[in-house]
């Protein structure tokens, strides 16, 4: 797997609004924002540049997330998902997410780097992020 190191800053740049990803901590199962784009920023409605997952916004499915970030971590698989990405009050948003582990010693996953493509709404109240359509691959 690559690691941070392995991304090229100039090529991520161009995608930087949908990109988002988080460092793990093993020993403590946290998770630590690594990355905000612009959309992750505006869907939260928070500076989260530094925090963990636990800062951001409570959210009624938390515990599937974060279920679905350390598979993700440990397994590890690349996920991708498409269809219904979330919900902001009652209008459902589409779109395409993807994330991908990362491993400073190329084997054992401590961080994600991953992307939401959609159409971005009014931000009318609450989200919540769906999980729906998913597919796993081996890296």
């Amino acid at each position: 797997m690559p690691s941070w190191d392995d991304l090229p800053s100039d090529a991520l740049s161009p995608h930087a609004k949908l990109l988002w990803g988080f460092a793990y901590d093993p020993e403590t199962g946290l998770f630590t924002v690594q990355l905000a784009g612009d959309r992750l920023k505006r869907w939260t409605d928070q500076q989260i540049d530094a925090g963990s997952l636990e800062d951001i916004r409570t959210r009624a499915n938390h515990r599937e997330i974060r279920k679905q970030l350390t598979r993700i971590i440990t397994t590890p698989l690349v996920y991708r998902s498409s269809g219904r990405l979330f919900k902001v009050g009652d209008l459902t948003i589409t779109g395409e997410r993807i994330c991908l582990p990362l491993a400073k010693d190329g084997k054992t996953g401590d961080a994600m780097l991953g992307a939401s493509d959609y159409v971005s709404p009014p931000l009318l109240g609450p989200s919540e992020l769906i999980l729906e359509n998913q597919e796993w691959y081996a890296p």
